[in-house]
């Protein structure tokens, strides 16, 4: 059986009825995000000609960073890391739900650095967001890289 106490600071009273209410009130932390959504800036064209652009990663994990490192392809040509590492969390682009390397090797050069950007942005900082600067008024302000709509954030 398993029993749960809970213990107080010394000194500590117990909360009353008013101040449970006030504690109940306080912002809970947000819940851990495992899958973000993105756009691609130019998007996947499948064999059939289709053009994908948004979709889905989810956080890596211990074994997605160290599994890459035995694959043949990797070590005959280190700079293929990224193409094998972003083919295991990547779950969805557009309809296209079987991502494999070949799959990320046929991207834009400019999709596959936008998905590493993304990739470090929310497995190193933990957020999508980044900070820009308005070149006209030079307002800074953040933007969100995980997609919507341009000129939304």
């Amino acid at each position: 059986m398993r029993r749960t106490v809970q213990f107080q600071a010394p000194g500590q009273q117990q909360a009353g009825p008013a101040e449970r209410v006030e504690q109940s009130r306080a912002p809970q932390p947000e819940p851990l995000r495992t899958e973000f959504a993105f756009e691609l800036p130019r998007g996947y064209v499948d064999d059939s000609g289709a053009v994908h652009r948004s979709g889905v990663m989810r956080l890596a994990t211990a074994r997605d960073e160290l599994v890459p490192l035995r694959d043949d392809r990797v070590r005959e040509n280190s700079a293929y890391l990224s193409v094998v590492l972003i083919a295991r969390v990547v779950t969805r682009i557009g309809t296209v739900e079987d991502i494999h390397p070949g799959v990320i090797e046929d991207l834009f050069a400019s999709d596959l650095a936008f998905l590493q950007d993304f990739y470090r942005r929310i497995n190193a900082e933990g957020h999508t967001r980044a900070a820009v600067t308005c070149p006209s008024c030079q307002e800074e302000f953040a933007v969100d890289l995980a997609g919507g709509r341009l000129g939304e954030s």
